[in-house]
């Protein structure tokens, strides 16, 4: 999982609330336990005018031209900015595998699905909860100018505005530690590599008939 601590920018709206995991990843999309290649299918029913089959190139599909994602001034968004309750419905992993895979990084919300918001975490999102009347704020400053870049510092736990203006979130002290040192479960188990070789060390001293050929165990 890459590391983060500070991210400047573009800033996509969403103006939705309640939106469930699978608008954000079609159930029929979840046909694999990699991590990546789900980009294409990220909100797939809203993107596209045509339904979309699992294994196809979305190259040449139909795009929904007041789609928000499919606007131009959006393309490249590393932010995506929305309503309450996001990331609701099933617990599906996918949906934060989606929207890494598209290239969101940050994820600024009045609440999250706890579930979802959890998953964020794990794969290397940020979701940041912020008062709804911040939310409002920003989302009429995204939609009135073009090119609208927020900068998220995770250290100092601050979203900084164009004008300089900064908004507080707070974040998890474990969490906020596996962010900045980019350790995701697997990361975060092999930083204790060396307390586990101890412990099957010991192990092998103490219960060796556990290490014998055939014995099922180990």
């Amino acid at each position: 999982m890459d590391k983060f601590d500070h991210l400047e920018g573009l800033v996509a709206p969403l103006d939705r609330a309640n939106v469930d995991t699978d608008a954000i990843i079609p159930k029929q999309f979840l046909k694999s336990i990699k991590r990546s290649g789900f980009g294409p299918n990220l909100f797939d029913e809203l993107r596209y005018t045509d339904v979309g089959q699992p294994g196809e190139d979305c190259t040449d599909r139909p795009l929904n031209p007041d789609f928000v994602l499919n606007l131009p001034r959006y393309q490249g968004a590393q932010i995506l900015l929305t309503r309450k309750n996001f990331g609701c419905g099933s617990s599906r992993e996918h949906a934060p595998w989606a929207l890494l895979d598209f290239g969101f990084r940050v994820i600024i919300a009045e609440s999250f699905a706890d579930i979802f918001f959890n998953n964020c975490f794990k794969n290397g999102i940020l979701p940041i909860v912020l008062p709804a009347a911040e939310i409002e704020a920003l989302f009429a400053e995204v939609m009135a100018t073009p090119g609208y870049t927020l900068s998220i510092d995770l250290t100092r736990q601050v979203v900084v505005c164009p004008d300089g203006r900064e908004l507080s979130f707070a974040v998890d002290a474990f969490r906020k530690e596996c962010l900045l040192n980019g350790w995701d479960d697997i990361g975060l188990t092999l930083h204790h590599a060396e307390k586990i070789r101890a412990f099957e060390d010991k192990r092998r001293i103490e219960q060796p008939w556990l290490f014998e050929a055939g014995a099922g165990g180990v």
